[in-house]
């Protein structure tokens, strides 16, 4: 739905909720991505808290149209870590940023990439229903964004 707001969205039911446990030594995103496949998500929402071994993390980089990424070793607590599932290419799609602590309380975040491997995490997805959002090819900004609903 359009409308003069400059926000494009679609609405949605809550659907099914899950609140569980990743397991030690996961790679965060498979991890969430085969969840989704696995309980049929395709359109969802999540958030998370415990720790990583290791973070790989990453900015845009506007101008290049490419993901700088780093990677550091824990222990990292996961401050913050949220994003949303939708299909790329059919497939569930994690789409996630996180906030991560070292031991001395110093900060760092960014877009999660694969290979960021959990100590200890609790997360929690809820489904949304409606017509899936799909992620597409945008030429404007070199990223893959939900095609207009």
């Amino acid at each position: 739905m359009a409308d003069n707001t400059g926000i494009t969205a679609a609405e949605f039911e809550s659907g099914r909720c899950f609140l569980g446990r990743v397991a030690h030594g996961e790679d965060l995103v498979a991890a969430i991505e085969r969840f989704c496949l696995t309980h049929g998500l395709e359109t969802a929402v999540f958030s998370m808290i415990g720790a990583l071994t290791t973070a790989t993390l990453g900015a845009y980089d506007q101008k290049q149209q490419v993901y700088v990424t780093f990677t550091r070793e824990g222990p990292l607590e996961i401050v913050h870590c949220g994003g949303n599932i939708s299909l790329k290419n059919g497939v569930p799609t994690v789409h996630a940023h996180a906030v991560l602590a070292d031991i001395n309380g110093g900060t760092l975040g960014g877009h999660i990439f694969s290979q960021s491997r959990v100590f200890a995490g609790e997360i929690l997805v809820r489904e949304l229903v409606g017509t899936p959002c799909n992620r597409a090819y945008d030429r404007t900004t070199g990223l893959y964004l939900w095609k207009d609903q």
